[in-house]
């Protein structure tokens, strides 16, 4: 076996796992989306309870994603290190470019597209979900200062006016 066959073999092996930790990734956010829509569902609802299970599975999507990042970047890393580049500064379209065996480029680009799409489907869905907790929020701060009186609407307390001056029946200067 040669050197070049060699070094062409671990090129595919680091590409292949870029596009693994893309698919990864992209599954990861997809199912991430699915509950960001359920969570737009429970918000609507009002359901604390769901809506504190659901938060439960996103966080734990959340920490699955962080992890398959990180597989991602390691792959990144070694293929810059195979291609003698600064790993810092490599992106999917310089990869791209420099790719030599294309089917794999063609992947590549096709879980790139995928992910990206369904990121900003999910930053959408997330802005939505954002919308309407702030309006339950302001909902409910709306109905706590209707059902809390105020001070001055209190029962208790002077019933005159401080604003009448209320003179004395007796002559105080005598």
């Amino acid at each position: 076996m040669s050197g070049q066959q060699i070094r062409r073999e671990e090129t595919d092996l680091s590409i292949q796992s870029i596009n693994h930790a893309l698919n990864k990734l992209t599954s990861l956010h997809e199912s991430l989306l699915t509950l960001s829509k359920e969570k737009t569902e429970i918000v609507k609802e009002g359901s604390v309870a769901k809506l504190q299970s659901l938060l439960i599975k996103e966080q734990k999507f959340v920490q699955a994603i962080e992890q398959a990042e990180w597989k991602r970047q390691q792959a990144v890393h070694a293929w810059a290190i195979q291609h003698h580049t600064d790993p810092d500064t490599v992106t999917i379209t310089y990869i791209l470019k420099n790719e030599t065996d294309k089917t794999s480029g063609k992947e590549l680009e096709q879980w790139s597209t995928r992910l990206t799409s369904t990121l900003a489907q999910l930053k959408q869905q997330e802005h939505l979900n954002r919308e309407l907790v702030k309006q339950s929020l302001q909902f409910v701060e709306l109905s706590l200062d209707m059902l809390n009186p105020t001070i001055q609407g209190m029962n208790y307390g002077d019933k005159r006016s401080s604003a009448v001056p209320v003179r004395s029946v007796f002559d105080s200067k005598a």
